[in-house]
């Protein structure tokens, strides 16, 4: 996984190969598996060089159906579904191996004026006020090499539901806050005037997979990443809602309506600057291996 937020920002230069088709790159990893985010991340990258420069990312929706593969490259295929007066449309492909491991449906909106509100970001210490993930994570399960995948994201805990975390339970028994950006300012010269939010998205898209599964969790006794308890990403949808920096602090606001049948369901709300940026869910597998 990339350790600085340039590596992360590199891992976003797809390698066109012909029109509509692109080659991803990855990092060598402690994790059994590519990283989600980076798949989503990836595909985002790749529809929007399909999609004039007017219109942006407001909704995908994706589909995990493979485990990647960390020591191997992979293939993104685009199809264009719709270019209309206002929306475009994107499918996108992610296979190695000939075999396809993500689906991911995006749609671009070129922009309108119309009507506006959103919900108040919540009450949470600032982030300088909160621990770091890493250091939260060395204390409750020791050391490990996984606690420096994501060192190319600042990640600091603002609470937790449940005994000593800051957030009482009330309608969310299973609830987490965290505030994230990324490491390093973003400043990439080779990216057209006009054009940053791409590159914002994607990384916000890759940010949003790192901790949404967890939170079905969080009630339980068993940890997300104990050896007791198998995990993965089903389906992840996002909605973009308003502009935002990847580089600037981000609340995360997390909570989980139901996890049953070895499936968890999660819901997140992104604030920027007291504003509601992206919305967020997935339901993924958390299946019990062992006496947890």
């Amino acid at each position: 996984m990339p350790e600085t937020t340039a590596e992360l920002v590199d891992l976003l230069r797809l390698e066109p190969l012909e029109v509509g088709l692109f080659r991803g790159h990855q990092l060598l990893s402690n994790l059994q598996r590519t990283f989600g985010g980076l798949v989503l991340a990836q595909a985002i990258t790749a529809a929007y060089d399909t999609v004039v420069d007017e219109r942006a990312l407001h909704s995908l929706h994706a589909y995990f159906l493979r485990p990647g593969r960390v020591e191997r490259p992979i293939l993104y295929s685009v199809e264009n579904l719709r270019d209309g007066n206002t929306f475009s449309a994107r499918r996108v492909e992610a296979r190695q191996a000939g075999r396809v491991i993500c689906q991911v449906s995006a749609s671009f909106h070129i922009g309108e004026p119309g009507l506006d509100h959103h919900d108040v970001m919540p009450d949470v210490p600032a982030p300088d006020d909160c621990p770091g993930f890493a250091d939260t994570m060395r204390s409750r399960f020791g050391d490990s090499p996984l606690w420096r995948e994501w060192d190319a994201l600042d990640v600091r805990i603002a609470g937790t539901s449940g005994a000593g975390g800051g957030i009482e339970p009330r309608s969310h028994g299973a609830h987490m806050r965290l505030w994230i950006r990324t490491t390093d300012r973003l400043d990439d010269p080779g990216v057209p005037a006009g054009a940053e939010h791409r590159l914002h998205e994607a990384l916000l898209a890759y940010l949003s997979d790192l901790s949404l599964l967890s939170v079905s969790t969080v009630p339980h006794q068993v940890a997300f990443l104990s050896p007791n308890l198998q995990s993965a990403s089903i389906d992840h949808a996002m909605w973009f809602h308003r502009r935002m920096r990847a580089d600037e602090w981000l609340l995360y606001d997390q909570v989980s309506p139901s996890a049953s049948h070895a499936l968890g369901f999660s819901e997140g709300r992104l604030f920027q600057n007291g504003r509601l940026v992206s919305s967020t869910a997935q339901e993924g597998l958390i299946r019990l291996v062992g006496n947890p």
